[in-house]
């Protein structure tokens, strides 16, 4: 799976009808549709789509065709979102009617050639499912489980220094399994 963290904006011209995708992270998705509604007053449509993970690792997912036709937009739009298998991301496309009506079929193809566009042109970065651990060592050990954190690309988030050293980790499940076996006689998992 795969997700975005910048915006990313392409323009597709049919007809004289103007389709402009924005692919976004889904946590930005309610203030720039707002804000595209303000900076487009004379657009026709916001077609949107998303899909994201919840709290349990499910995938939610909504499309609205918001005043196209039923059918021709929104889920067009969902379905290559599904295909390149993006979560955590929205696509918002703005559209300005040309004065040339394209027919279901045609609606359907330029939301979708309109997300392959807006796609093909963003950086796409692989979702890992990240895993928060907090271990606690003797201080004796510190450079050795610094040393560690950073060959196995373990992000430190929280040092605390008492009697022992307490360190809170954050990396994706696979790093965090080959580090805890590289660390495990040093460290003690809290």
């Amino acid at each position: 799976m795969n997700f975005v963290d910048t915006n990313t904006t392409q323009t597709l011209e049919i007809k004289q009808s103007k389709f402009i995708s924005h692919l976004i992270p889904y946590y930005s998705y309610e203030f720039i549709l707002n804000e595209l509604k303000k900076s487009h007053p004379k657009a026709r449509h916001f077609v949107v789509a998303y899909r994201f993970l919840n709290e349990f690792n499910q995938i939610m997912e909504y499309s609205s065709d918001d005043g196209e036709p039923k059918g021709t937009s929104g889920k067009p739009t969902l379905i290559v979102l599904q295909g390149a298998k993006i979560i955590n991301s929205a696509i918002i496309t703005v559209r300005y009617f040309g004065g040339v009506k394209l027919g279901t079929g045609g609606l359907a193809r330029a939301y979708s050639d309109a997300t392959h566009l807006v796609l093909m042109a963003s950086v796409l970065k692989e979702y890992k499912e990240e895993v928060f651990v907090t271990i606690c060592f003797e201080y004796t050990y510190l450079r050795k489980i610094e040393y560690e954190c950073l060959s196995c690309n373990i992000e430190i988030i929280e040092k605390n220094f008492t009697v022992s050293s307490i360190y809170k980790l954050k990396s994706d499940k696979n790093s965090m399994k080959i580090f805890l076996s590289k660390v495990q006689r040093l460290v003690e998992i809290i």
